[in-house]
């Protein structure tokens, strides 16, 4: 009876104490800034994969699929009439696609036929794809601050194309945007004169860095109006500068460079981002070893 009565004392102990984690564990799940996994559905700027899709899609983007991915975002030179198939295969999500800059600006390298925008807008809907990118603007069409504004105003009125259609338009930075005095760089003019009802930003933390800005605190800045992220790593050391012309070496798997993951992506959370893509411009070997590599490291944080 001694045993009996030890063992029904101790089950009643065990119970009282896990109905006290379990209540714990209630209370603190759902205190903001608790810790947990980064569990966020990651995407693949096709960019990444650029020289070795056109000569193997269906084993780049079943590779692509197999790491964990289920998000893509498309470059002006994918054919979404092509590829929407394999997407579908290996079910992975077109929700963002790069545009042709010339799109906006008009200016095309020859005097061919070239789609319009309205035809560029039809395409994207048609594979289900959510957002609609400019993705850069070439050195040789930067100019004074004058030239940003007439640019805004171009954007502007993609982004009510897009906003008509049922699309979110976003600008994509690279360092250049941040070079200046503050409050007449480009990034000031962009974020001043476009309409945040019709432009967001898509947001790359590789080039805020590069230009020596904290990326935690440009995503502050920007809370609400960067649904869209690049995640990239920078190597350690690297210079500020404002251009391009970054060492093929610069460009890291996420994790293995100087960029704050885990106080980047609490950031991110809190200002709004809805989608993050993995890109990395240039690799050290097969771009896919290197879309995994990132994968691992960012399926691993806790933020």
């Amino acid at each position: 009876m001694l045993g009996v009565n030890t063992r029904i004392l101790n089950r009643r102990n065990w119970l009282r104490s896990t109905a006290a984690g379990l209540s714990l564990a209630g209370l603190t799940s759902g205190v903001e800034g608790a810790n947990g996994p980064f569990r966020h559905p990651l995407g693949v700027q096709l960019y990444t994969v650029r020289n070795v899709i056109g000569k193997a899609e269906d084993e780049t983007l079943r590779r692509i699929a197999e790491i964990g991915y289920t998000e893509l975002e498309t470059t002006g030179r994918d054919n979404l009439d092509t590829l929407a198939p394999l997407f579908e295969k290996y079910k992975l999500k077109p929700v963002s696609t790069h545009m042709d800059a010339a799109l906006i600006t008009g200016k095309w390298p020859d005097e061919k036929p070239h789609p319009s925008l309205a035809q560029a807008i039809e395409t994207v809907k048609k594979h289900g794809v959510q957002y609609l990118v400019f993705p850069y603007l070439p050195p040789p069409e930067r100019g004074d601050a004058e030239g940003y504004r007439k640019l805004a105003d171009k954007l502007n009125e993609a982004g009510r194309q897009c906003h008509a259609a049922g699309l979110t338009f976003c600008y994509h930075n690279h360092a250049f945007e941040f070079a200046g005095a503050r409050g007449q760089r480009p990034i000031d003019i962009f974020h001043e004169r476009l309409d945040k009802k019709l432009v967001n930003f898509e947001l790359d933390l590789f080039w805020v860095s590069v230009a020596g800005l904290d990326p935690v605190q440009v995503l502050k800045d920007y809370k609400g109006r960067a649904p869209l992220l690049h995640l990239k790593d920078k190597l350690a050391g690297a210079p500020v500068q404002f251009d391009e012309k970054v060492s093929k070496e610069t460009f890291q798997e996420v994790g293995s460079g100087s960029l704050n993951f885990p106080a980047i992506l609490k950031a991110a959370e809190s200002s709004g981002v809805k989608h993050y893509f993995v890109e990395q411009d240039q690799t050290p070997g097969d771009p896919v070893d290197s879309l995994a590599k990132s994968y691992r490291y960012l399926r691993g944080l806790t933020v």
